[in-house]
Formats: C-alpha cells, sequence, structure tokens
C-alpha cells in the first residue's frame, strides 16, 4: 500500500502551501487502510482469473484505491469537526491542531482532487460508480440522525444507514475495478457483493469493539456511539431483551444515566454475540463469492483477511 499512499500525498501537493500538510495529515500507513488492500487484491485476483496482464489496467485499478480512501479520508475530515473528536489513530485529531475551517475545506479539497484522478481513469461507468458512493455517504450521515419507530424498522434502518454510510464505498470501489479488467456483468456483480459483504462485516466487527476495545486498540475513544446518541448492531439486538432500551435509544441516550445504563444493559444482553454472528454470515457469504475465482495467491489472501476481520474480536 505504500505506493498507494505515496500516489495521494503527491495529488495533494501543487497548492497552497498552508493547505498542504493539512490535506495530507491522516494519509499514513498509521491506519487500518483495510478498503484499499481489499480492493486492490481485489482486483489482482480479477486480473489472474481473467488472465488479464495490462499494466496500464492495474494502474487505473491503483488509482481507484486512491480514490477509495481519498473518498474515506475526506470523510473523516467532516465526521472529527461535527463530532469535536480528540483524537484519531492514535494521535490528535485533525480539528485538535487545525481547528475547525481549515479542516473541513482540507477536506473539500481532497474529495475535489479525487475528481481529478477520476478523470485520468477515463471511463464513464467508473465515474458513475464513484459519484454514487458519495451520494451514498451522505444519505448514510442524514440516515444516522434518525431511526425507525418499532424494533423491525429501527433494525432495518441500520442495516441500509450502515451500508450507505460504511459499505457502499467498498462495494462499488470493488465494482469500480472489475470493467477495468473486462469483467462482464455477473463477475462486476460479484465484486461488488464481495465488497458489500466485507464492508458490511467490518461495521459489526467495530460496533462489537466499541464496548470490548479499549482507545488505543481503537485507534479513536471507546463507547463512543451511544455517547453520540447512536444506536448500533449490539444496542439493538440487546433491545429484544431488555425492551426498556427502546426508551433511550428515542431520545438518543440524552438523559443522565442513559449511557451507563445501557452499557450495562448490553453487556447483560445478546446483543454482542448476536452481532458476532451476523457479522460471521457476512465473512461466510463472501468467502463463498471469492471462491468462484479462479486460485491465485490473491484470492488466498483474500481469505486470510476476510478470517482477520473476525479476528479482530478475539
Amino acid at each position: 500500500m505504500t505506493d498507494i499512499f505515496a500516489g495521494i500525498r503527491n495529488a495533494l501537493t501543487g497548492t497552497l502551501a498552508l493547505l498542504i500538510p493539512i490535506a495530507q495529515y491522516y494519509f499514513n500507513e498509521d491506519g487500518k487502510a483495510i478498503r484499499p488492500v481489499i480492493t486492490m487484491c481485489l482486483a489482482k485476483a480479477i486480473n489472474s482469473h481473467l488472465d488479464q496482464k495490462s499494466p496500464v489496467i492495474a494502474e487505473n485499478q491503483r488509482k481507484v484505491c486512491q480514490i477509495l480512501e481519498m473518498i474515506h479520508i475526506a470523510g473523516l475530515y467532516h465526521d472529527d469537526v461535527i463530532d469535536k473528536a480528540e483524537s484519531r489513530r492514535n494521535k490528535p485529531s485533525v480539528n485538535c491542531i487545525w481547528g475547525v475551517k481549515k479542516p473541513i475545506l482540507a477536506g473539500d479539497f481532497v474529495l475535489g482532487r479525487t475528481m481529478r484522478i477520476t478523470a485520468e481513469i477515463n471511463n464513464e461507468d467508473i465515474a458513475i460508480l464513484l459519484k454514487t458512493t458519495i451520494d451514498h455517504i451522505v444519505i448514510g450521515e442524514i440516515m444516522q440522525l434518525g431511526s425507525g419507530k418499532t424494533q423491525e424498522e429501527r433494525f432495518a434502518h441500520y442495516v441500509e444507514k450502515t451500508f450507505k454510510k460504511t459499505a457502499s464505498l467498498l462495494a462499488h470501489s470493488c465494482q469500480a475495478v472489475a470493467p477495468l479488467s473486462g469483467s462482464d456483468s455477473t463477475l462486476q456483480t460479484m465484486a461488488f457483493q464481495i465488497g458489500r459483504q466485507l464492508g458490511m462485516a467490518f461495521q459489526l466487527v467495530d460496533d462489537v469493539l466499541d464496548f470490548s476495545a479499549t482507545s488505543a486498540q481503537l485507534g479513536k475513544p471507546a463507547a463512543v456511539d451511544m455517547s453520540q446518541g447512536l444506536a448500533n448492531a449490539p444496542v439493538l439486538f440487546a433491545a429484544q431483551m431488555f425492551p426498556q432500551l427502546n426508551v433511550m435509544i428515542d431520545r438518543h441516550f440524552q438523559e443522565p444515566g442513559d449511557v451507563e445504563t445501557a452499557f450495562r444493559l448490553i453487556l447483560r444482553s445478546d446483543g454482542l454475540q448476536r452481532t458476532k454472528v451476523l457479522a460471521t454470515q457476512y465473512c461466510d457469504e463472501a468467502i463463498t463469492q471469492l471462491a468462484q475465482l479462479s486460485p491465485s495467491p490473491y484470492q488466498q489472501f483474500l481469505f486470510t483477511l476476510t478470517n482477520k476481520i473476525l479476528n479482530r474480536l478475539r
């Protein structure tokens, strides 16, 4: 991934000297980089499957990975300002160093530079897919501000929100590298599903870790979702066992003691275990799809990476 991050940092030069260090701040090897790793490995696995060896195609697939990570990080700049975050990836968050306005503008700048790289690929279908991811991220953020009225509506709302806000970026990026290889519509759909399933699984694992990991493990404060008024999968599962959680969900955990009480109930419930089971189901579905590709080192690495997503829970 070193060349991808180096390419991103290079793409964020050629502008005001004041803007460069802000725009480049999160683009290093400190992060998980799980999205570009999955996307690039899937691209190589598909290339192997189709016996595609064109260096031009490989370079355009690498650019898709750069765009993917840039869209993701641009959102983090805005998230950290909105959430008044104090840390990200075990270092001070961008807003703690540069305040409010500069990080927001830096995020806009990063997003703007993705358009330049997209133009270099010069493929209308790829441009549409990447545009769709930005639409979905915005819709997902808006959906996060609300929820359904019943337990069933809440969980359906959570799944759709999680796809749009989180998994859509990986799903559409995985889909985008496929046509560059000359994949047919069936293979492109399979690539989309692999990205969707792994993206959903990764978020579900994050939901569990929000209750069980330390701040150092997460690279951000633990138990942050409820403190921001959000009900993630373990909360929603726990509410089926402890209905009193529904009242707290409705008021976004704003009353004194709500977060602490909800936390204790979630640990007493089967919410964490059911979330782990759901994450495992998504990973199993991804493995089933990956198994349809021809054997290659990249396919094997994706099998290993899928297991590592779940191993974060152990």
